[in-house]
């Protein structure tokens, strides 16, 4: 079976996602800042009167930083939970392409370490010289880390 994926870049590598996880690509917004939020929690965003929490991708992989001068764009997720669905953004340094890859051309993730959880992955496709690393994004950001978040995003809102 073929499935439509939403290829990106954080850092020069390849990362993709599958677009009925997508709800919309922004370019650089406004991020308000949350006190107290985890270094990869960059902020969050008004989309559609809805807040949203915005994840840095490059802070959540442990990868260097970008300046706060360079281009980003938003990746907005619909992701599911134990506690149900939640949106979130995700800064990537720039989308690259929508591709279709059929699931028999999908690699499994090759064990790394016991110490190194891969679950996040669902897999790896190889395009000409690059792999593509598929995310499961459900696993990547887990509700689990949102709810605290969420309780920032009630107080700020009625702050503002």
């Amino acid at each position: 079976m073929n499935r439509t994926y939403l290829s990106f870049l954080v850092y020069g590598q390849y990362f993709a996602v599958d677009v009925v996880k997508v709800l919309e690509v922004l370019q650089k917004q406004n991020i308000v800042q949350v006190p107290n939020a985890p270094a990869y929690v960059k902020g969050i965003i008004n989309f559609r009167g809805e807040i949203v929490p915005v994840f840095d991708l490059r802070s959540k992989f442990n990868f260097p930083e970008n300046d706060a001068k360079s281009s980003f764009v938003i990746i907005v997720l619909d992701l599911s939970g134990q506690n149900g669905s939640f949106r979130i953004g995700a800064i990537a340094d720039k989308v690259k392409d929508v591709i279709t890859i059929d699931d028999n051309a999908i690699k499994p993730v090759p064990q790394m370490s016991e110490k190194f959880n891969t679950e996040f992955l669902q897999g790896i496709f190889k395009i000409d010289d690059s792999f593509i690393l598929l995310l499961n994004v459900d696993k990547v950001f887990s509700n689990a880390e949102t709810p605290d978040i969420q309780n920032v995003q009630e107080k700020e809102v009625t702050n503002l």
